[in-house]
């Protein structure tokens, strides 16, 4: 128990330690230079519209979360090793910053996992002052129950007098069964140790390979044996975190078009994603939506490297309902374009003032085609209409 409670917190640790070092270790000027949370806000993968306030928030207070940044990562989790008074406030202090990251941002399930393993700093001591007072002294009675009194042994037992009569009786069935019953006791207690020894087995492996990958981040070349950390890379549980090592400079979306005759384009609407400059940025984690957050990351990218692109188009050109429906509406009902393309735009949150005269959270910018515009040819087969000039790099 104690074992499983300790990885469980390492597992905390590491988030936290080895995303500062992958920031440090990156050599990314705008974490050394305390720039990196001046567009955060609105250039993360799925932004939201509390985050469009706090973008507008001057410098400073960016430059000071960015220090703050570094030095939780960096510093203050080593708290977590110090004695009880320290984790209380190690605990006070991250869970309001993990607040504010997930009404700032949608990283899906992460946040709240880190959220919830935090309570792992407090014991039960601390937390029973919370507890409604009349569960009080149900939840100390069962945490230490009291030993029985004289009050509460009965006062005529049926059994103590009988069994001298009838232990003749059962001598000899009893002398039968025994040696079954101690043998079944025995092959229990086997398995029990075994699984026991497994476990410890298998979590102290699992501490070599997350130590082994932190080791590594901080002094690279460290000589640790490696193989242990091979053999578990395939199942993906002592992985390192290196989370915004390097800041993205711009916003980027990839919007799918089609078109009934070559000419005309409609867009295709996404559930989640920025897209209509009318609309304000939701909040949708705990809840991934995977299609929209990889086309975050295809933007930063060529599409030759990020093949959901071009699939995606061969599968509107066919009206592959499963496609279609990880769009918010399917624009062609009746039936699919003869051409799609993928168009890539440059976005930005508005000013304030932006704002309130024209009502719109976002500004854009048409950058072109981002893929090859892709036509349905007679007989199914799929051609390519137009190919992508080259693009600006973008990061």
């Amino acid at each position: 128990m104690r074992a499983s409670l300790f990885l469980l917190l390492w597992e905390w640790f590491r988030i936290y330690f080895e995303s500062g070092v992958a920031k440090i270790a990156s050599g990314d000027p705008e974490w050394r230079h305390f720039t990196a949370m001046d567009e955060y806000y609105q250039n993360g993968p799925l932004p939201t519209w509390i985050g469009w306030y706090v973008q507008h928030f001057p410098h400073g207070f960016h430059a000071a979360t960015a220090f703050g940044t570094l030095a939780l990562e960096l510093v203050v989790v080593w708290t977590l090793f110090l004695p009880r008074r320290w984790r209380i406030v190690l605990f006070m202090v991250v869970t309001p910053w993990q607040i504010g990251i997930i009404l700032t941002a949608n990283y899906t399930f992460l946040n709240y996992l880190v959220l919830v393993l935090g309570f792992l700093l407090l014991d039960d001591g601390f937390l029973v002052r919370f507890i409604p007072r009349r569960w009080k002294g149900r939840f100390r009675a069962e945490a230490s129950p009291a030993p029985p009194t004289e009050a509460d042994k009965p006062a005529f037992d049926a059994q103590s007098i009988l069994r001298p009569a009838a232990l003749e009786a059962s001598d000899a069935s009893g002398m039968e069964t025994s040696g079954a019953r101690s043998g079944r006791e025995s092959l229990r207690q086997q398995f029990a140790r075994l699984r026991l020894s497994l476990t410890a087995v298998m979590l102290a492996w699992v501490f070599y390979a997350s130590t082994a990958g932190l080791v590594w981040m901080v002094s690279p070349g460290f000589p640790l044996p490696a193989s242990p950390v091979a053999a578990l890379q395939p199942f993906r549980i002592a992985d390192r975190y290196g989370l915004f090592a390097m800041m993205t400079r711009g916003r980027y979306e990839i919007e799918f078009q089609g078109s009934a005759d070559g000419q005309n384009w409609v867009t295709y609407p996404f559930r989640y994603k920025p897209q209509d400059p009318s609309k304000p940025p939701g909040i949708y984690a705990p809840y991934q939506p995977r299609f929209d957050w990889n086309l975050w990351f295809a933007s930063l990218g060529e599409w030759r490297a990020n093949p959901i692109v071009p699939r995606t188009q061969e599968r509107l050109l066919s009206g592959e309902p499963d496609v279609l429906a990880l769009f918010a509406a399917n624009p062609f009902p009746s039936e699919p374009p003869r051409q799609v393309r993928a168009v890539v735009w440059h976005y930005w949150f508005t000013s304030g003032d932006e704002k309130r005269a024209q009502g719109l959270w976002w500004r854009r910018q048409l950058l072109g085609l981002y893929a090859p515009t892709l036509e349905r040819a007679p007989g199914g087969k799929i051609a390519v209409v137009e190919w992508p000039a080259a693009l600006a790099p973008r990061e």
